[in-house]
Order: structure tokens, then sequence, then C-alpha cells
């Protein structure tokens, strides 16, 4: 078994799989809130306590002994990490593993020598002959160490520790067949940031953390309609944008002027900005769909209006869709588990 295990701000959520013939069956999911239930969601008030409680609370939930939880994999926030697809020469794993040291100083803004760098071997250079394409990740030593102390101190034997934005690609090439043309827009909305992915075959892998999470979401509504927090999450929660902004549903590109500027507009402009970017880096500019995952994912009316601002396809990605056991599960809320069961995914890969 293998269980992947993040800890969000505010959700922690595991997802337990084993892996078969045909690839892997789910065996298990659940979800806790790291504040107290019915209070207001304040991130500056969350603290490495309420995240241990929170762990503690979700495994008794899911009748799981800590102790003898083995096959953890756990995944370390993208704006605690760097991550960068790059190219080098085709060399033995020995030299390789020298140079990505030497790639990471070049290409990764850290101190080299606080820093603690994986890479895996993504394959050959389309464009390029004895060239490969290498994604290399790093993060400084204080923050994988704070984040195995963290574990540790939730009564669990530290296991694999991936990035969040790794185990959402393993979730969704996991789920979905990749087109062998264009890219696929990943947007993982978390509480208070959200993680963007861009990549499709052959092409260059993008990551990036946008400052704005379903926290804003609600805490917008709360100032606008001058109601107090938990209120306006269940607003959010049975009315989505409409609740926020007049007549979404019937065109929402048209609703909102300048001097209405809202959440919505910002995490989209941040989007499109993004895409951009992308686009004058690589050339490449093909953007098949948007997927939303996310514990604010479902929001309902983001996704239209997000494909009518940018005017690409977009949908609520499902983890689970069609996955062996996915019938068993009982979860509300099936996006804000990409993640989770990216990180399990990953114990699988490993072990291959």
């Amino acid at each position: 078994m293998y269980l992947g295990l993040d800890i969000g701000r505010q959700y922690v959520k595991m997802v337990s799989i084993e892996k078969t013939k045909e690839g892997f069956k789910v065996l298990d999911a659940g979800s806790r809130l790291v504040p107290e239930p019915n209070s207001a969601f304040d991130p500056e008030k969350i603290d490495r306590h309420h995240r241990v409680m929170a762990v503690k609370e979700l495994f008794r939930q899911q009748g799981l002994n800590p102790k003898k939880v083995k096959g953890l994999i756990t995944g370390i926030n993208g704006s605690s990490a760097s991550i960068k697809q790059i190219t080098t020469m085709e060399m033995a794993s020995e030299e390789l593993d020298s140079a990505m040291t030497f790639e990471a100083r070049k290409h990764i803004p850290m101190d080299g020598t606080d820093a603690v760098i994986d890479y895996q071997i993504l394959g050959s250079n389309q464009r390029e002959v004895d060239k490969i394409d290498v994604g290399l990740v790093a993060c400084t030593k204080g923050v994988l160490n704070g984040h195995i102390d963290l574990i540790k101190e939730c009564g669990l034997k530290p296991g694999v520790v991936d990035v969040n934005p790794i185990a959402i690609s393993n979730a969704f090439t996991f789920i979905k067949n990749m087109p062998d043309d264009g890219l696929v827009v990943i947007l993982d909305i978390g509480a208070v940031s959200s993680t963007l992915v861009v990549y499709g075959k052959g092409q260059l892998y993008f990551t990036r953390d946008l400052l704005i999470g379903g926290h804003h979401f609600v805490k917008e509504l709360s100032d606008k309609k001058e109601i107090n927090y938990t209120e306006a999450q269940d607003m959010l929660y049975k009315d989505g944008l409409s609740s926020a902004i007049s007549n979404v549903s019937a065109d929402p590109a048209a609703n909102v002027g300048i001097a209405e500027r809202t959440v919505y507009d910002n995490l989209v402009e941040d989007l499109r900005r993004s895409l951009r970017f992308y686009a004058k880096q690589t050339g490449q500019s093909f953007f098949l769909k948007i997927f939303l995952s996310g514990g604010a994912a479902d929001t309902p009316g983001l996704s239209e209006f997000v494909s009518s601002k940018l005017n690409i396809e977009c949908d609520i990605f499902n983890p689970f869709f069609e996955l062996d056991g996915a019938d068993n599960l009982s979860v509300t809320n099936p996006s804000q588990y990409a993640t989770a069961l990216g990180l399990g995914i990953r114990g699988g890969m490993i072990n291959e």
C-alpha cells in the first residue's frame, strides 16, 4: 500500500492506493479541516500544532494507526521548492549527478551550499541530438528538515518526499491520456495560493505559484456582503460566483468592469500573464484545455468564468475518474484529492 498525504493550509488529505497489473486501485480517501470546524479560517493563525493535530485526527477518522503506516509519500508546496526543466548532454548517471549540482546553481535561484537537489530524466530532447530533457528540483535543507520534523511529530515514519506540482502532474497523466500535440493547463486552487502547471508531450514543463486561493474568494465575499466568514463560505459553496458577481452565469465577461474588479479577475489575469510568458519563452501557445483541481476548484461558476475570460475550454479535474476502487469512496469534493493521489502514485512509480 502507498499512502499519499497532502498537508494543506486549510485541509489535510490522504489517498491510499495499491498497485495492480492494470495500474493502481484506490483503497481509501479522506480529508480533515485544519482549523476548528465552524470557525473562520485565518491562515495567519494556522501553525505547525494545528497541522499536526489535523493529521492525527485524519488518521483516527480513517481508522489508520500512524505507527503501522508504510509507504508514506508526502509533498512540499511549490512555493517552497524550485522546479525547472533543462536540456543537457546525455551522459552516464555518475556524471549526471555531479552535472545536476552545477546546473542547479546556474538555473535555480538558491544558495547551492544549502540546497537539496533531485532530478528526473524526462526523455530525449526532440530538437537536439545526444541531448536529454531533465526535470530539476531543489529546496533548502531547512525546508526539507522542517517538513520531515512535521511528519515525525504526527507520529509517522517519513518516507518519500515529492513536490506538489509534480504530484499533480502525475495524477493527471495517470487519469488522462496526454494528447500528442498541444498543451494542457492545470490550475490547482488551494486555500491561500494556486499552483499552475503547463506541459505537453515533448514540451517544456512549467510551473508557477499564484498567490490567490479559495480563502481570498471567501474573504472578498465576506467583506462585500458584510457577513461573517462562515456565512460567506456557505454562500459561496451554494451559489458560487453568482453570489459575488451579478448575472455571472449569463455572460461573465460582460459583467465586471474595471471599477468592479474581483478576486476572480485577478486570478484569471495572473493565469493569462503566466500563459503569455510560457508562449513567449517557448513559442508554443496551443493551449488545449484548462483543468481546475484543488479544494476551491468546484466553486459553482468558476470554470465557466475562466473559460469565458480566456476563451479556452475549462473543466474540473476528477482524479478518481474511472479509477479502480473509486466507486467505494465517499468523498464530496474529488478535485481536492489530486495532489494526494499523485503522491501515492509516486510511491508506486519508485518501486516499479
